[in-house]
């Protein structure tokens, strides 16, 4: 077989990247490079060092909701402690257990993963997989992401209407 014919793949196991992000009806938040498995540790410096200015710059007023879903990390004790010393400055949404359908940003990965596909030319390594995402997500427009948080009533009216069973989202 002629070898320009041939193009190399990787069959499982080629590896991944893993990054944190956040946005809100305003403004896309920072896109946070993970660059280990994400322990209750790792997650408080994001939560720290990303998290609360990310909430606090946005909402000043301390009228802001943060969500996170129930990953063993998000319900570790540190963090509960953190947020309940911060209780003052945003509030952090009771979050059920198993509902992907309520959170946007698992929407918002779905088009950062669709653009990635999209890609004339795909990344080859890790590294150029992770260029590639922040690249993607820098470019999300305004309407994309606000579209996400104005569909939140009607997805949360389908889940109700599904009494928690699929929907359309």
């Amino acid at each position: 077989m002629d070898p320009s014919c041939l193009v190399t793949t990787v069959q499982a196991g080629g590896g991944g990247v893993m990054v944190r992000g956040m946005f809100s009806w305003y403004i896309l938040g920072p896109l946070v490079p993970i660059g280990h498995r994400l322990n209750a540790t790792a997650y408080l410096s994001i939560v720290s060092d990303h998290v609360h200015p990310f909430m606090t710059t946005m909402y000043p007023s301390s009228d802001g909701y943060f969500q996170q879903d129930n990953a063993p990390c998000h319900k570790a004790r540190i963090i509960s402690n953190w947020f309940l010393e911060h209780d003052n400055e945003f509030t952090v949404l009771k979050w059920p257990p198993q509902s992907p359908d309520l959170k946007p940003i698992e929407h918002l990965w779905d088009v950062v993963e669709r653009e990635l596909c999209a890609l004339d030319v795909h990344p080859t390594n890790l590294h150029q997989l992770q260029d590639a995402i922040l690249s993607i997500w820098a470019n999300i427009s305004k309407e994309c992401f606000q579209h996400l948080v104005e569909s939140k009533p009607y997805r949360i009216k389908a889940v109700l209407k599904a009494k928690g069973g699929q929907t359309q989202y």
